[in-house]
C-alpha cells in the first residue's frame, strides 16, 4: 500500500484523452439487444448455410433435385437467399428461445417468401422474353421492308407509289433508313427549289441577323419601316423556339449537333417567304425533317410542305379557311364519337383549343417522336385527310379518359399526350375512324385555298 502511487488532478489533465483505447472485446459479432454479458463466439453464417440448415431440419424435399443455375439474374427486386433467410436463425442465447409454433410459422413464411420471389422472377423473365421476341420481330419486319423499298419501290416510284402493296407497307411504317427519301418523293418539289437557292437565302438570313444585332431595339426597327414578318425572323425569336424544340433529345439546343442546322433552315425560310415569316411551331416540323434528311434537302421538303393548302392556311392565319377546317373536323367528330363530342360541347371545348397545335407541328410535339414519324408516313401518303383522321384517332383512343375530365384538364391532356402512347392502339383507332364525306369537304376546302 505504501508503494501505491496516487495520481493528482494535474497529471490526469496532462494525459492525452484520445490516446485511451478501450479494452478489446472478445464478443463475437451478433445481436446484443439486452444484458451486459458479451455474446458467445458465434461466427456469422451466410445465407446459403442458413438455408442448408433449414433444409436439413425440415427434411429432404420431395420431387426432383433443382437444376444448378450457373448464372443468376441481376437487378432483381427480391433476393430470396439474402437477408430473408435470417427469419430461420435462432435467437441469441440471452433472448427467449423460439417456440416450436413460432419456428414452424417462420419456416412457412420463409417458404412463401422464396416462392413469391421465384414467381416474380419468372414473371419478369417471361415479360422480358416477350419484349425481346417482339423486338426481334419488328427488326426482322423492318429489314424485310427496307429491302422491298430499296429494290422495288424507290426505283419504280411513280408506277408503284399508289399500289395496294405499297400503301400497306406505308401504313406499317416506313423503315427509318429510307424514310427521308420516301418523304422527299411524296412531298415533291413543286416550288423547284435547288440547294443553290437555299444557300442564297441562307446568306441573306445571316446578313439580316447581323443587321438585327446592330440595332438597339425592336422599336427602332419599327420606326425604320421593318415589317412584322421581318421582325419575326429575328435571331432572338428563332433562338427561343429552337431551345424548346424536343428538349429531351438535347440535340437541337445550343451546343447540340443539330442546333446550327435547324437555325439555318428556319432563317433561310423566313427570307424565302417573308410574307409568312417565322411562326411558332415551325421548328418542330423542320427538326423532324432534319433528323431524316440532309440540310438542303430538309429545307426543300420544309418549304414545299408548308406550301400545302392546309399548312398555308394555318401558318398564314387565314381565319375564314381555318374555320372551315374546324367545321369539317367537327362533322367527322360528331359522326364518329357522339358521346365525346357532346361532352366537349357541354364544356365549350372547341377544336381550336387542341387542333391548331396538332396541325402547326404535325403532331410531332404532342405525340412521342417515333409515333409522330409514323403519322407523318400516313400524312405523306394520304395528305391532309390523315391529319384529321389522326386527330379523331387520338380522341377515340383516350375517349374514356377525356369523358372524366373538365375543360381545363382536357385541354392540358390533349396538348401533351402521354409518353407511352401505344402506336399499335393509336393506328387501330385511326383505321376505325370513318370519314365518309371527307372527299367532298376536303376537295372544296382545297379549291378554296388555291383560289
Amino acid at each position: 500500500m505504501l508503494g501505491t502511487k496516487r495520481h493528482g488532478i494535474a497529471e490526469f489533465l496532462t494525459r492525452s484523452l484520445f490516446s485511451w483505447k478501450p479494452k478489446a472485446s472478445h464478443s463475437a459479432p451478433g445481436w446484443k439487444l439486452f444484458g451486459k454479458n458479451p455474446l458467445q463466439d458465434n461466427p456469422l453464417k451466410n445465407s446459403r448455410t442458413i438455408q442448408q440448415e433449414y433444409e436439413s431440419r425440415a427434411g429432404p424435399a420431395t420431387g426432383p433435385p433443382p437444376h444448378p443455375q450457373p448464372m443468376r439474374c441481376k437487378n432483381l427486386e427480391f433476393e430470396p437467399l439474402s437477408t430473408t433467410a435470417l427469419i430461420l436463425e435462432d435467437r441469441p442465447p440471452n433472448l427467449p428461445a423460439k417456440s416450436e409454433e413460432e419456428s414452424q410459422r417462420h419456416r412457412q413464411e420463409y417458404s412463401e417468401m422464396v416462392a413469391g420471389a421465384k414467381r416474380r422472377e419468372m414473371k419478369e423473365a417471361q415479360k422480358k422474353k416477350r419484349q425481346l421476341k417482339e423486338r426481334y420481330r419488328q427488326e426482322e419486319n423492318i429489314a424485310n421492308a427496307m429491302v422491298i423499298w430499296n429494290m422495288e419501290v424507290l426505283p419504280n416510284w411513280e408506277s408503284m407509289r399508289n399500289t395496294r402493296r405499297v400503301r400497306d407497307l406505308w401504313w406499317q411504317g416506313v423503315p427509318p433508313s429510307v424514310r427521308g427519301k420516301v418523304w422527299s418523293l411524296a412531298i415533291g418539289n413543286e416550288l423547284n427549289i435547288t440547294p443553290e437557292l437555299y444557300e442564297i437565302f441562307l446568306s441573306r438570313a445571316k446578313e439580316k441577323w447581323r443587321s438585327f444585332s446592330e440595332t438597339s431595339s425592336v422599336n427602332e426597327n419599327e420606326e425604320c419601316g421593318v415589317s412584322l414578318a421581318d421582325r419575326e425572323s429575328s435571331l432572338d425569336l428563332i433562338k427561343l423556339d429552337i431551345s424548346r424544340t424536343f428538349p429531351s433529345l438535347y440535340i437541337f439546343q445550343k451546343g447540340g449537333p443539330y442546333h446550327d442546322i435547324l437555325h439555318s433552315v428556319l432563317g433561310a425560310y423566313t427570307c424565302y417567304r417573308p410574307d409568312v415569316g417565322y411562326v411558332q411551331g415551325m421548328s418542330f416540323i423542320a427538326a423532324v425533317l432534319i433528323l431524316n434528311l440532309e440540310e438542303a434537302d430538309a429545307f426543300i421538303a420544309f418549304a414545299n410542305l408548308l406550301n400545302k393548302p392546309c399548312q398555308m392556311a394555318f401558318f398564314r392565319v387565314d381565319h375564314d379557311l381555318m374555320l372551315k377546317y374546324f367545321a369539317a373536323f367537327e362533322v367527322f367528330f360528331e359522326e364518329n364519337l357522339p358521346r365525346l363530342f357532346q361532352h366537349f360541347q357541354n364544356n365549350s371545348l372547341t377544336p381550336d383549343f387542341y387542333l391548331i397545335d396538332w396541325i402547326f407541328t404535325l403532331y410531332s410535339k404532342s405525340l412521342p417522336l417515333d409515333v409522330a414519324c409514323r403519322v407523318w408516313d400516313v400524312f405523306c401518303r394520304d395528305g391532309e385527310e390523315a391529319l384529321f383522321r389522326t386527330g379523331l384517332g387520338i380522341l377515340r383512343l383516350y375517349q374514356d379518359v377525356l369523358l372524366q375530365m373538365d375543360f381545363i384538364h382536357s385541354a392540358q391532356f390533349l396538348s401533351r399526350l402521354p409518353e407511352n402512347t401505344p402506336a399499335h392502339a393509336l393506328f387501330s383507332c385511326i383505321a376505325n375512324t370513318q370519314m365518309i364525306s371527307n372527299n367532298l369537304v376536303l376537295i372544296y376546302l382545297t379549291n378554296q385555298a388555291l383560289t
